[in-house]
């Protein structure tokens, strides 16, 4: 009786939002995989992260359904990356198996990895790096893999990158220093050449960025859900399609 309850539940929704404003770039953070495994009884943590790691194919699927462009999954921060490696490794393991996955042929997906991919394994970023080139040319649903990512690292490694463009043409600081704007920093972003973020959200009840897509959030709507990664349903995706869809956005004014 509960699931032809939930099913008339997730009709509902869907119907609801029909015709309805859509988002061209949703950023999700897959937070509370290990909280789940710890409360569903399970001794090691990483069985949180594979079972998250089960629910994220649904999820594209369900953006793709719902005519969204771009999805960015937060899979690994810098902060992560200095975890014990008991924990560490099985996490990057399980990441490369899903970018594996989701590179697969057969599949839509287009691949790109977002990250600070120098304080990876080398054999981890290669493993990425070659599953993002795999899905060259595809034309479905463009999927960032934010893997080594923080929001500061981020934005240095644009200032970084756009200082040494100019050196190269030979402009001085001083010349770059009288024209360097705003867009010239977001040219060189990893999310260089896609939308900014319409709609962020983020599972497990916590109710803060944490540095996720620092530069790109500046209007995004913001979307929080109690449930964890793992529990994560359609209902739940749903909802925050409608809610995002009436909202009226002042892109902060």
């Amino acid at each position: 009786m509960a699931d032809v309850v939930y099913r008339l539940y997730e009709w509902r929704l869907s119907d609801q939002v029909k015709g309805l404003k859509r988002p061209r770039h949703v950023g999700v953070m897959l937070d509370g995989n290990r909280r789940w495994a710890r409360a569903a009884g399970f001794t090691d943590v990483a069985d949180g992260h594979r079972v998250g790691a089960r629910k994220i194919e649904e999820l594209l699927e369900w953006c793709q359904e719902s005519g969204v462009e771009v999805v960015t999954l937060w899979l690994l921060s810098t902060d992560n990356v200095n975890r014990p490696d008991s924990e560490l490794v099985p996490l990057l393991e399980i990441i490369g198996d899903v970018v594996d996955e989701l590179a697969e042929p057969g599949l839509p997906w287009q691949l790109r990895i977002l990250g600070a991919l120098d304080i990876l394994p080398k054999e981890t970023a290669e493993r990425l790096t070659a599953a993002a080139a795999r899905t060259k040319g595809r034309t479905g649903l463009k999927v960032n893999a934010a893997v080594g990512y923080g929001g500061r690292r981020e934005i240095a490694d644009a200032v970084r990158k756009l200082l040494q463009t100019h050196a190269e043409q030979g402009t001085t600081i001083e010349e770059l220093a009288e024209v360097v704007s705003v867009d010239h920093i977001a040219e060189h972003l990893y999310t260089s050449g896609q939308p900014d973020p319409d709609l962020v959200i983020r599972t497990s009840g916590e109710q803060r960025m944490s540095g996720f897509l620092l530069w790109q959030s500046a209007h995004s709507e913001m979307w929080f859900c109690e449930a964890y990664w793992p529990d994560f349903r359609r209902t739940d995706f749903l909802r925050a399609m409608r809610d995002y869809a009436i909202r009226h956005r002042r892109f902060g004014s």
